[in-house]
């Protein structure tokens, strides 16, 4: 009797193995991440509300501009990935070396930025007189350890894309334990207030960008890989992440009109919306996790001139996106009478965020499909796309969401907007998957 069944079922088991070992750890080094702010607020709070509300303006104002620059993480994870399956680790570290480098640069001009006008910058968000004192001392501080969370994107590319996320899980625990100690001691021990959290930020960042570099130089130095900056080099991790750039752009401007849109609601809803946001983000860790494990699956494949395999990645990382999305889905209904009363005890806001969160329950699995495919084109080096396609979205989404106000439409019209916003990522993503036109192999691009 033939035994032909078994054979799809060995690289289906091999890719099933290679997604869990990469997301897994992934998955808890991107949540780790969202513990800094955390463990920030918990340890300011206690010193009154204007040092929280000025932590929160400048935390914002971090979070967003390290987020801009997550395409070091990205491209340079693709670019090593594809070196590592062609067989050359030389200059797959050659090439993350060239990432850490841009990050140096990017994080010494944003420095050179940012010092001089924190002041202005904290005013343009309308922070109250006495919140702006702190709000600038945590910003300026903290700026200064821009440069090596830069460089921990960089690093994190660079060993995703040598197949190891068991690493940047273990540096990013170790940092959020470090930062923790560091607040508590430096804000209270030591009396310094705000400036303490600040510091302490900053110190556990530079810790964790140290240890990043430490292991990439050194296996640079195993394998012969210059560490001299290149600019050639250079330029090119630059050509390769604008494009990545604009996507990540284009995906902030839409949460941040859903959140303007949701402000001219009324509080009710803007309270809502933030919690709701807060779950979707949540659930976007775990997916992202996918994704990261198929960018350094895809890159890997199609430097070694393996498109089938790639393929074959693709269908089953799919498979795992839409089994996530459903499990997500079914867990946000279920306990979503549990979930709102840990926010808010108005009912007023549970009102308004009851119907968004069935439609975040229901749009779980278009979202497990397309941070998949995202990840994949984003593995295979398809950056160029990924930016239109993500364009065109941003231009369809916009205006819709911008009428919902004088249409009448409330949080759940909100909230609609944003699935339809994912239904046609989804729609642009599987058009550009099932053409086949990523499909570009060898070392480079």
């Amino acid at each position: 009797m033939t035994q032909a069944p078994a054979r799809p079922l060995a690289p289906r088991r091999r890719y099933d193995r290679e997604i869990v070992a990469l997301a897994v750890p992934a998955f808890a080094a991107l949540v780790a991440e969202p513990l800094f702010v955390m463990a920030d607020s918990a340890i300011v709070g206690h010193l009154g509300t204007s040092q929280l509300a000025g932590l929160g303006v400048s935390s914002a104002l971090l979070t967003t501009a390290v987020s801009v620059f997550v395409f070091l993480a990205y491209a340079t994870t693709a670019a090593v990935a594809r070196r590592v399956g062609a067989g050359d680790l030389r200059a797959a570290l050659r090439q993350g070396m060239d990432g850490i480098w841009l990050a140096l640069i990017l994080g010494a001009a944003v420095i050179a930025v940012a010092l001089p006008t924190a002041p202005g910058i904290v005013h343009l968000f309308g922070v109250s007189e006495t919140a702006a004192p702190y709000a600038t001392t945590y910003l300026r501080i903290s700026v200064l350890g821009i440069p090596a969370m830069l460089v921990v994107l960089a690093s994190t590319g660079v060993l995703r894309g040598l197949q190891d996320t068991r690493t940047p899980l273990y540096v990013a625990v170790s940092g959020f334990i470090a930062n923790a100690a560091l607040n508590a001691g430096l804000v209270y021990g030591a009396g310094l207030g705000i400036a303490g959290s600040a510091w302490g930020t900053v110190i556990a960042q530079c810790g964790m960008a140290a240890v990043y570099l430490y292991v990439v130089v050194r296996g640079a130095r195993r394998h012969d890989a210059s560490l001299r900056p290149d600019l050639a080099g250079i330029r090119a991790c630059a050509r390769a992440g604008v494009p990545l750039l604009v996507r990540t752009l284009s995906l902030r401007a839409m949460l941040m009109i859903a959140t303007a849109v949701a402000a001219r609601l009324g509080d009710a809803e803007i309270a809502a919306h933030q919690i709701v946001l807060s779950l979707w983000s949540l659930l976007s860790f775990a997916l992202d996790a996918i994704a990261i494990a198929g960018q350094a699956i895809i890159g890997r494949c199609l430097g070694a001139d393996d498109p089938q395999g790639a393929r074959d990645a693709c269908r089953r990382m799919l498979w795992w996106g839409g089994v996530v999305g459903v499990a997500l889905g079914l867990l946000v209904w279920a306990s979503r009478p549990l979930f709102l009363p840990l926010f808010s005890s108005d009912t007023a806001v549970h009102h308004a965020a009851l119907p968004a969160l069935v439609l975040v329950a229901v749009a779980q699995p278009v979202c497990g499909a397309v941070f998949v495919l995202d990840g994949v084109l984003m593995g295979a080096g398809d950056g160029a796309y990924l930016a239109r396609a993500m364009l065109l979205t941003l231009a369809i989404y916009a205006p819709v969401a911008l009428l919902i106000p004088t249409t009448g439409g409330g949080l759940t019209a909100v909230w609609a907007a944003m699935t339809l916003m994912m239904a046609v990522r989804l729609l642009t993503l599987w058009l550009r998957a099932r053409s086949g036109r990523w499909l570009v192999t060898g070392a480079t691009r």
